[in-house]
Protein backbone atom coordinates (compact mmCIF):
# COMPACT_ATOMS: atom_id res chain seq x y z
CA UNK A 1 0.00 0.00 0.00
CA UNK A 2 1.87 3.06 -1.12
CA UNK A 3 0.14 6.13 0.82
CA UNK A 4 1.75 9.00 0.70
CA UNK A 5 4.16 9.15 4.06
CA UNK A 6 3.09 12.65 5.68
CA UNK A 7 -0.68 11.66 5.06
CA UNK A 8 0.10 8.53 6.79
CA UNK A 9 1.36 10.19 9.37
CA UNK A 10 -1.70 12.54 9.79
CA UNK A 11 -3.44 9.21 10.15
CA UNK A 12 -4.40 9.95 14.09
CA UNK A 13 -5.42 13.95 12.82
CA UNK A 14 -7.69 12.43 10.35
CA UNK A 15 -8.73 9.86 12.61
CA UNK A 16 -9.66 12.96 15.82
CA UNK A 17 -11.59 14.98 12.84
CA UNK A 18 -13.37 12.11 11.83
CA UNK A 19 -14.78 11.15 15.31
CA UNK A 20 -15.11 15.15 16.16
CA UNK A 21 -17.58 15.13 13.02
CA UNK A 22 -19.48 11.74 14.26
CA UNK A 23 -20.28 13.36 17.62
CA UNK A 24 -22.24 16.30 15.70
CA UNK A 25 -24.07 15.08 12.70
CA UNK A 26 -26.17 17.37 11.37
CA UNK A 27 -28.85 16.64 8.38
CA UNK A 28 -29.53 18.19 5.52
CA UNK A 29 -29.06 22.12 5.33
CA UNK A 30 -28.42 21.84 8.76
CA UNK A 31 -25.19 21.69 8.81
CA UNK A 32 -24.12 24.41 10.99
CA UNK A 33 -21.23 23.23 13.42
CA UNK A 34 -19.92 21.10 10.55
CA UNK A 35 -19.38 23.57 7.91
CA UNK A 36 -17.80 26.11 10.83
CA UNK A 37 -15.50 22.67 11.75
CA UNK A 38 -14.34 22.33 7.84
CA UNK A 39 -14.17 26.07 7.71
CA UNK A 40 -12.10 26.24 10.86
CA UNK A 41 -9.83 23.67 9.69
CA UNK A 42 -9.38 25.01 6.29
CA UNK A 43 -8.24 28.47 7.62
CA UNK A 44 -6.07 26.63 9.56
CA UNK A 45 -4.05 25.06 6.67
CA UNK A 46 -3.48 28.36 5.30
CA UNK A 47 -6.50 27.70 2.45
CA UNK A 48 -8.88 30.50 1.56
CA UNK A 49 -12.73 29.60 2.07
CA UNK A 50 -15.72 30.42 0.65
CA UNK A 51 -19.36 30.30 2.38
CA UNK A 52 -23.24 30.06 1.54
CA UNK A 53 -23.49 28.07 -1.80
CA UNK A 54 -26.08 25.46 -0.65
CA UNK A 55 -26.97 27.45 2.37
CA UNK A 56 -24.37 25.86 4.38
CA UNK A 57 -21.46 24.24 2.00
CA UNK A 58 -18.00 25.02 2.25
CA UNK A 59 -15.66 25.65 -0.97
CA UNK A 60 -11.67 25.66 -0.29
CA UNK A 61 -9.39 27.67 -2.41
CA UNK A 62 -5.94 26.18 -3.45
CA UNK A 63 -3.53 27.53 -5.61
CA UNK A 64 -0.38 25.60 -6.48
CA UNK A 65 3.03 26.46 -7.87
CA UNK A 66 3.32 27.58 -11.34
CA UNK A 67 0.67 29.92 -13.42
CA UNK A 68 -1.78 27.25 -15.15
CA UNK A 69 -5.32 28.68 -15.61
CA UNK A 70 -6.19 24.44 -14.89
CA UNK A 71 -8.70 23.81 -12.04
CA UNK A 72 -10.42 20.93 -10.37
CA UNK A 73 -13.02 19.90 -8.03
CA UNK A 74 -12.86 17.73 -4.97
CA UNK A 75 -16.30 17.19 -3.46
CA UNK A 76 -17.25 15.64 0.05
CA UNK A 77 -20.68 15.52 1.16
CA UNK A 78 -20.97 16.97 5.43
CA UNK A 79 -24.74 15.72 6.12
CA UNK A 80 -26.04 12.91 8.35
CA UNK A 81 -29.21 10.84 8.35
CA UNK A 82 -32.24 11.43 10.66
CA UNK A 83 -31.30 7.99 12.65
CA UNK A 84 -30.52 7.06 16.24
CA UNK A 85 -27.21 5.26 16.91
CA UNK A 86 -26.90 1.84 17.98
CA UNK A 87 -23.62 2.12 18.71
CA UNK A 88 -22.24 2.58 22.37
CA UNK A 89 -18.48 3.36 21.72
CA UNK A 90 -16.84 6.70 22.84
CA UNK A 91 -17.18 8.67 19.29
CA UNK A 92 -21.15 7.68 19.51
CA UNK A 93 -23.24 10.64 18.05
CA UNK A 94 -24.35 13.57 20.54
CA UNK A 95 -27.25 14.58 18.73
CA UNK A 96 -30.81 12.71 19.27
CA UNK A 97 -32.14 10.86 16.41
CA UNK A 98 -29.22 12.47 14.21
CA UNK A 99 -26.15 9.69 13.04
CA UNK A 100 -24.03 9.73 10.47
CA UNK A 101 -24.62 6.24 9.04
CA UNK A 102 -23.21 6.60 5.26
CA UNK A 103 -19.79 7.60 6.18
CA UNK A 104 -19.76 10.98 5.00
CA UNK A 105 -17.86 11.55 8.21
CA UNK A 106 -15.10 10.27 6.81
CA UNK A 107 -15.42 11.46 3.86
CA UNK A 108 -14.98 15.17 5.43
CA UNK A 109 -11.40 13.78 7.16
CA UNK A 110 -9.92 12.18 4.22
CA UNK A 111 -10.55 15.45 2.00
CA UNK A 112 -9.16 17.49 5.00
CA UNK A 113 -6.29 15.34 5.12
CA UNK A 114 -5.94 16.07 1.31
CA UNK A 115 -6.05 19.27 1.66
CA UNK A 116 -3.28 19.83 4.61
CA UNK A 117 -1.43 17.41 2.65
CA UNK A 118 -1.45 19.99 -0.57
CA UNK A 119 -1.33 23.34 1.42
CA UNK A 120 2.00 21.89 2.94
CA UNK A 121 3.69 20.99 -0.54
CA UNK A 122 1.69 22.71 -3.20
CA UNK A 123 3.43 20.23 -5.90
CA UNK A 124 0.54 21.28 -8.24
CA UNK A 125 0.25 23.58 -10.99
CA UNK A 126 -3.30 25.26 -11.44
CA UNK A 127 -6.08 25.30 -8.63
CA UNK A 128 -8.02 22.77 -6.83
CA UNK A 129 -11.41 23.34 -5.13
CA UNK A 130 -12.44 21.40 -1.94
CA UNK A 131 -16.25 21.16 -2.20
CA UNK A 132 -17.76 20.33 1.01
CA UNK A 133 -21.49 19.86 -0.02
CA UNK A 134 -24.88 19.72 2.43
CA UNK A 135 -27.71 17.61 1.72
CA UNK A 136 -26.76 14.52 -0.20
CA UNK A 137 -29.37 12.44 1.48
CA UNK A 138 -32.30 13.41 -0.44
CA UNK A 139 -31.89 17.28 0.03
CA UNK A 140 -30.44 17.55 -3.78
CA UNK A 141 -27.06 19.61 -2.17
CA UNK A 142 -25.02 18.76 -4.95
CA UNK A 143 -27.35 21.19 -7.36
CA UNK A 144 -28.54 23.55 -4.53
CA UNK A 145 -24.81 24.72 -4.80
CA UNK A 146 -24.83 24.35 -8.67
CA UNK A 147 -27.84 26.79 -8.42
CA UNK A 148 -25.99 29.18 -6.21
CA UNK A 149 -23.22 29.77 -9.24
CA UNK A 150 -20.16 26.82 -7.67
CA UNK A 151 -19.53 26.39 -11.18
CA UNK A 152 -19.82 29.74 -12.79
CA UNK A 153 -17.78 31.23 -9.66
CA UNK A 154 -14.96 28.72 -9.57
CA UNK A 155 -14.64 27.41 -12.78
CA UNK A 156 -13.30 23.52 -13.27
CA UNK A 157 -11.92 21.61 -15.73
CA UNK A 158 -13.55 18.65 -13.97
CA UNK A 159 -14.69 17.61 -10.87
CA UNK A 160 -14.45 14.14 -8.49
CA UNK A 161 -16.25 12.31 -6.11
CA UNK A 162 -15.79 9.16 -3.53
CA UNK A 163 -18.05 7.17 -1.20
CA UNK A 164 -16.77 4.65 1.00
CA UNK A 165 -18.28 0.70 0.06
CA UNK A 166 -18.99 -1.72 3.08
CA UNK A 167 -19.12 -4.49 1.00
CA UNK A 168 -15.70 -4.07 -0.37
CA UNK A 169 -12.49 -4.74 1.12
CA UNK A 170 -10.65 -2.40 2.91
CA UNK A 171 -7.93 -1.43 0.39
CA UNK A 172 -9.55 -1.80 -2.75
CA UNK A 173 -10.96 0.54 -4.95
CA UNK A 174 -13.74 0.01 -7.26
CA UNK A 175 -14.10 2.51 -10.56
CA UNK A 176 -17.22 2.53 -13.77
CA UNK A 177 -16.10 3.84 -16.78
CA UNK A 178 -20.08 4.69 -17.10
CA UNK A 179 -22.94 4.44 -14.59
CA UNK A 180 -22.38 3.32 -11.12
CA UNK A 181 -25.54 4.49 -9.14
CA UNK A 182 -28.98 4.89 -10.27
CA UNK A 183 -31.21 7.64 -10.98
CA UNK A 184 -34.25 8.08 -7.89
CA UNK A 185 -37.59 9.31 -9.21
CA UNK A 186 -40.71 8.67 -6.27
CA UNK A 187 -44.54 8.84 -7.31
CA UNK A 188 -47.80 8.51 -5.52
CA UNK A 189 -50.57 7.32 -6.66
CA UNK A 190 -54.09 7.90 -5.37
CA UNK A 191 -57.32 5.44 -6.80
CA UNK A 192 -60.44 6.92 -6.24
CA UNK A 193 -63.59 4.81 -6.87
CA UNK A 194 -66.92 4.70 -4.38
CA UNK A 195 -67.01 3.60 -1.41
CA UNK A 196 -69.52 1.20 0.54
CA UNK A 197 -70.28 -1.78 2.54
CA UNK A 198 -68.46 -4.78 2.47
CA UNK A 199 -70.83 -7.08 2.21
CA UNK A 200 -72.41 -5.38 -0.55
CA UNK A 201 -69.05 -4.66 -2.81
CA UNK A 202 -71.14 -4.97 -6.12
CA UNK A 203 -72.43 -1.65 -5.20
CA UNK A 204 -69.45 0.38 -4.90
CA UNK A 205 -66.13 0.95 -7.20
CA UNK A 206 -63.44 -0.78 -5.20
CA UNK A 207 -60.53 0.91 -5.29
CA UNK A 208 -58.22 -1.55 -3.47
CA UNK A 209 -58.93 -4.26 -5.98
CA UNK A 210 -57.77 -1.89 -8.50
CA UNK A 211 -54.63 -0.79 -6.68
CA UNK A 212 -53.90 -4.08 -5.73
CA UNK A 213 -54.03 -5.38 -9.46
CA UNK A 214 -51.99 -2.13 -10.12
CA UNK A 215 -49.65 -2.98 -7.99
CA UNK A 216 -48.97 -6.61 -9.43
CA UNK A 217 -49.23 -5.28 -13.07
CA UNK A 218 -46.43 -2.30 -12.23
CA UNK A 219 -43.62 -5.02 -12.10
CA UNK A 220 -44.33 -6.50 -15.15
CA UNK A 221 -42.97 -2.70 -16.49
CA UNK A 222 -39.48 -4.40 -15.51
CA UNK A 223 -40.05 -7.31 -16.70
CA UNK A 224 -41.37 -6.95 -19.91
CA UNK A 225 -40.26 -3.89 -21.06
CA UNK A 226 -36.48 -3.14 -20.23
CA UNK A 227 -33.56 -5.62 -21.70
CA UNK A 228 -33.16 -7.67 -18.59
CA UNK A 229 -29.55 -6.59 -19.18
CA UNK A 230 -30.24 -2.97 -18.40
CA UNK A 231 -31.14 -2.47 -14.58
CA UNK A 232 -34.47 -0.68 -13.36
CA UNK A 233 -36.33 -0.59 -10.30
CA UNK A 234 -39.71 -0.35 -9.95
CA UNK A 235 -41.26 -0.83 -6.32
CA UNK A 236 -44.60 -0.01 -4.52
CA UNK A 237 -42.98 1.01 -0.62
CA UNK A 238 -46.44 2.40 0.61
CA UNK A 239 -50.46 1.05 0.61
CA UNK A 240 -52.65 3.09 2.39
CA UNK A 241 -56.23 3.16 2.57
CA UNK A 242 -59.50 2.03 4.56
CA UNK A 243 -60.64 2.31 8.47
CA UNK A 244 -62.69 -0.73 9.00
CA UNK A 245 -63.40 -4.56 8.56
CA UNK A 246 -66.52 -3.99 7.23
CA UNK A 247 -66.49 -0.80 4.62
CA UNK A 248 -65.00 -0.65 1.17
CA UNK A 249 -63.10 2.52 1.42
CA UNK A 250 -63.44 5.30 -1.32
CA UNK A 251 -59.88 6.34 -2.11
CA UNK A 252 -56.47 4.00 -1.88
CA UNK A 253 -52.74 5.85 -1.96
CA UNK A 254 -49.85 4.15 -3.40
CA UNK A 255 -46.34 5.15 -3.34
CA UNK A 256 -42.84 4.23 -4.83
CA UNK A 257 -39.79 4.79 -6.31
CA UNK A 258 -38.34 4.07 -9.80
CA UNK A 259 -35.13 3.66 -10.85
CA UNK A 260 -33.24 3.31 -13.62
CA UNK A 261 -29.02 3.72 -14.57
CA UNK A 262 -29.86 5.16 -18.39
CA UNK A 263 -31.76 8.34 -18.85
CA UNK A 264 -33.89 6.80 -21.99
CA UNK A 265 -34.59 3.57 -19.66
CA UNK A 266 -35.73 6.76 -16.23
CA UNK A 267 -38.24 8.44 -18.93
CA UNK A 268 -39.33 4.80 -20.38
CA UNK A 269 -40.08 4.03 -16.56
CA UNK A 270 -42.48 6.67 -16.04
CA UNK A 271 -44.49 6.99 -18.93
CA UNK A 272 -45.22 2.95 -18.66
CA UNK A 273 -46.20 4.02 -15.11
CA UNK A 274 -48.34 6.76 -16.55
CA UNK A 275 -49.97 4.65 -18.72
CA UNK A 276 -50.68 1.72 -16.93
CA UNK A 277 -52.20 3.44 -14.20
CA UNK A 278 -54.83 4.94 -16.12
CA UNK A 279 -55.07 1.95 -18.04
CA UNK A 280 -55.87 -0.42 -15.10
CA UNK A 281 -58.41 2.47 -13.17
CA UNK A 282 -60.10 2.36 -16.39
CA UNK A 283 -60.26 -1.59 -16.26
CA UNK A 284 -61.48 -1.17 -12.98
CA UNK A 285 -64.18 1.65 -13.12
CA UNK A 286 -62.47 3.92 -10.82
CA UNK A 287 -60.50 7.41 -11.02
CA UNK A 288 -56.77 7.80 -10.69
CA UNK A 289 -54.06 10.61 -10.34
CA UNK A 290 -50.42 10.42 -10.07
CA UNK A 291 -48.02 12.51 -8.97
CA UNK A 292 -44.51 12.62 -9.84
CA UNK A 293 -41.49 14.18 -8.18
CA UNK A 294 -38.15 13.65 -10.23
CA UNK A 295 -35.59 13.16 -8.30
CA UNK A 296 -31.47 12.29 -9.10
CA UNK A 297 -30.11 11.37 -12.08
CA UNK A 298 -28.60 8.34 -12.95
CA UNK A 299 -24.62 8.72 -11.80
CA UNK A 300 -22.38 8.72 -14.96
CA UNK A 301 -18.97 8.72 -15.50
CA UNK A 302 -16.50 9.87 -18.27
CA UNK A 303 -14.69 7.13 -19.79
CA UNK A 304 -11.29 9.12 -19.74
CA UNK A 305 -11.79 10.34 -15.99
CA UNK A 306 -12.25 6.88 -14.84
CA UNK A 307 -9.16 5.33 -17.06
CA UNK A 308 -6.89 8.45 -14.70
CA UNK A 309 -8.77 7.64 -11.55
CA UNK A 310 -7.97 4.73 -11.95
CA UNK A 311 -4.39 4.89 -12.80
CA UNK A 312 -3.99 7.25 -8.95
CA UNK A 313 -5.46 4.52 -7.42
CA UNK A 314 -3.51 1.88 -8.71
CA UNK A 315 -0.39 4.03 -7.77
CA UNK A 316 -1.64 3.44 -3.96
CA UNK A 317 -3.16 0.42 -3.71
CA UNK A 318 -1.83 -2.04 -7.01
CA UNK A 319 -3.31 -3.17 -10.17
CA UNK A 320 -4.61 -6.36 -7.97
CA UNK A 321 -6.83 -4.19 -5.91
CA UNK A 322 -8.30 -2.53 -8.45
CA UNK A 323 -12.01 -3.50 -9.65
CA UNK A 324 -13.31 -2.21 -12.56
CA UNK A 325 -17.20 -2.17 -13.97
CA UNK A 326 -18.47 -4.20 -10.13
CA UNK A 327 -22.53 -4.32 -10.99
CA UNK A 328 -23.90 -0.69 -10.87
CA UNK A 329 -25.67 0.15 -7.52
CA UNK A 330 -29.46 1.18 -7.43
CA UNK A 331 -29.21 3.42 -4.57
CA UNK A 332 -28.84 7.18 -5.85
CA UNK A 333 -26.07 9.80 -5.44
CA UNK A 334 -26.42 13.78 -6.02
CA UNK A 335 -22.65 14.16 -7.66
CA UNK A 336 -24.64 13.00 -10.51
CA UNK A 337 -25.64 16.55 -11.14
CA UNK A 338 -22.39 17.31 -11.02
CA UNK A 339 -21.09 14.64 -13.23
CA UNK A 340 -23.81 16.13 -15.87
CA UNK A 341 -22.38 19.61 -15.86
CA UNK A 342 -18.78 18.46 -15.58
CA UNK A 343 -16.67 15.59 -16.68
CA UNK A 344 -15.20 13.83 -13.65
CA UNK A 345 -15.19 10.66 -12.11
CA UNK A 346 -17.11 8.68 -8.72
CA UNK A 347 -15.08 5.90 -7.45
CA UNK A 348 -15.68 3.51 -4.73
CA UNK A 349 -13.36 2.98 -1.88
CA UNK A 350 -13.47 -0.52 0.02
CA UNK A 351 -14.40 -0.07 3.42
CA UNK A 352 -14.14 -4.14 4.22
CA UNK A 353 -16.48 -7.01 4.21
CA UNK A 354 -20.04 -6.91 4.91
CA UNK A 355 -21.04 -7.28 8.19
CA UNK A 356 -24.67 -8.31 9.23
CA UNK A 357 -26.30 -5.23 10.29
CA UNK A 358 -23.07 -2.84 9.52
CA UNK A 359 -23.81 -1.64 6.49
CA UNK A 360 -24.55 1.50 5.22
CA UNK A 361 -27.54 3.71 6.30
CA UNK A 362 -28.09 1.33 9.58
CA UNK A 363 -27.91 2.16 12.99
CA UNK A 364 -24.95 -0.08 13.75
CA UNK A 365 -22.68 1.47 10.86
CA UNK A 366 -19.27 3.32 11.74
CA UNK A 367 -17.21 4.36 9.16
CA UNK A 368 -13.59 2.12 8.69
CA UNK A 369 -10.71 4.53 10.45
CA UNK A 370 -8.51 2.50 8.74
CA UNK A 371 -9.03 3.76 5.07
CA UNK A 372 -8.67 7.32 5.47
CA UNK A 373 -4.86 7.78 4.54
CA UNK A 374 -6.00 5.62 1.19
CA UNK A 375 -8.56 8.47 0.71
CA UNK A 376 -6.67 10.96 1.24
CA UNK A 377 -3.58 10.00 -0.68
CA UNK A 378 -6.01 9.40 -3.46
CA UNK A 379 -7.43 12.97 -3.28
CA UNK A 380 -3.92 13.99 -3.32
CA UNK A 381 -2.00 12.07 -5.93
CA UNK A 382 -5.16 12.84 -8.22
CA UNK A 383 -4.36 16.25 -8.27
CA UNK A 384 -0.54 15.99 -8.50
CA UNK A 385 -1.91 14.03 -11.41
CA UNK A 386 -4.31 16.05 -13.05
CA UNK A 387 -2.32 19.33 -12.50
CA UNK A 388 2.00 18.39 -12.68
CA UNK A 389 4.62 21.00 -11.98
CA UNK A 390 6.27 21.27 -15.48
CA UNK A 391 4.04 20.01 -17.66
Amino acid sequence: MAVLNSIADSHEEMRQWRHALHQHPETSYEEIWTSDFIAAQLTGFGIEIHRGMGKTGVVGILKGQGDSKAAMGLRADMDGLPMTEANDFAHKSRQEGRMHACGHDGHMAMLLGAAKYLAQTRQFDGTVYFIFQPAEEGGAGAKAMMDDGLFVEFEMDNVWGMHNWPGLAAGKVAVHDNACMASADHFNIVITGRGGHAAMPHQSSDPIIASAALVQNLQSIVARTIDPLDAAVVSITAMQGGSAYNVIPDAVELRGTARALRADTRAHLETKIRDMTQQMAQAYGVEAQIGWRAGYPPTVNHIDESERAINVATSIVGDSNIVRNPPASMGAEDFAYMLEARKGSYIWLGAGEAVAGKMLHNTSYDFNDEILPIGASYWAKLVESEMPLNR
